[in-house]
């Protein structure tokens, strides 16, 4: 069970909406604090069993250097870029996290896609989180842990775009239809020489096989 006094949140009730329209994206700085979210990352390295990402690209297998974990309900299979991810199960520290997540977003996930980046070495391209077995009416919550990155937003008309920095103990709710409108990505940087791990909860829409 979790200590309560080890793992202080502040659930902020002025987070920032960072996009200028057809969406929002609250940015709230300080979720836990340095002490909880250090435990926390070690406690995931430990707990849960990471690989590399794979991707078809161009019709090619790709093997990425940035390592990944699904974590999720039972029956909460999710396919990205071709790829089936069958869950691994939660862990304590998960749940913890899950419920805080939970409590500032006002919704409900049944799972977690956690990507582990070495260093600034390691991003992610332009995306949206639009694949078919996600709820499009649910939020999706993402917790930042350890180095601090560039975080990016593009417009998928007018391609606006729109940056801030994730600190560690820092949560973003994308509300929608942000995905339907913008695309994001975690920017490379010469400067992060740390360990980022980041959590995305989202809400998979489970079908009966």
């Amino acid at each position: 069970m979790m200590q309560n006094s080890l793992f202080e949140t502040c659930l902020s009730d002025h987070a920032v909406n960072i996009l200028s329209k057809d969406g929002s994206a609250h940015y709230y700085p300080n979720i836990f604090n340095e002490e909880s979210s250090t435990l926390f990352m070690s406690q995931l390295q430990e707990s849960l069993t990471w690989g590399p990402e794979q991707l078809m690209m161009f019709g090619k297998l790709v093997t990425t250097r940035r390592k990944v974990a699904w974590v999720g309900d039972p029956k909460c299979s999710y396919t990205y870029s071709g790829i089936k991810k069958i869950p691994q199960n939660w862990t304590s520290e998960l749940l913890f996290i899950k419920a805080q997540l939970e409590e500032i977003s006002q919704s409900e996930f049944n799972s977690c896609l956690l990507n582990l980046y070495h260093d600034g070495n390691d991003g992610m391209g332009w995306h949206s989180d639009d694949e078919k077995e996600l709820d499009p009416l649910s939020p999706i919550a993402s917790l930042s842990l350890g180095a601090q990155r560039k975080f990016a937003f593009r417009h998928k008309k007018d391609k606006e775009t729109i940056s801030l920095f994730l600190g560690n103990g820092s949560a973003l709710v994308m509300h929608p239809p942000t995905q339907e409108y913008w695309q994001h990505a975690l920017l490379k940087s010469k400067t992060a020489s740390d360990i980022r791990i980041n959590l995305t909860f989202r809400k998979i829409n489970i079908r009966d096989e």
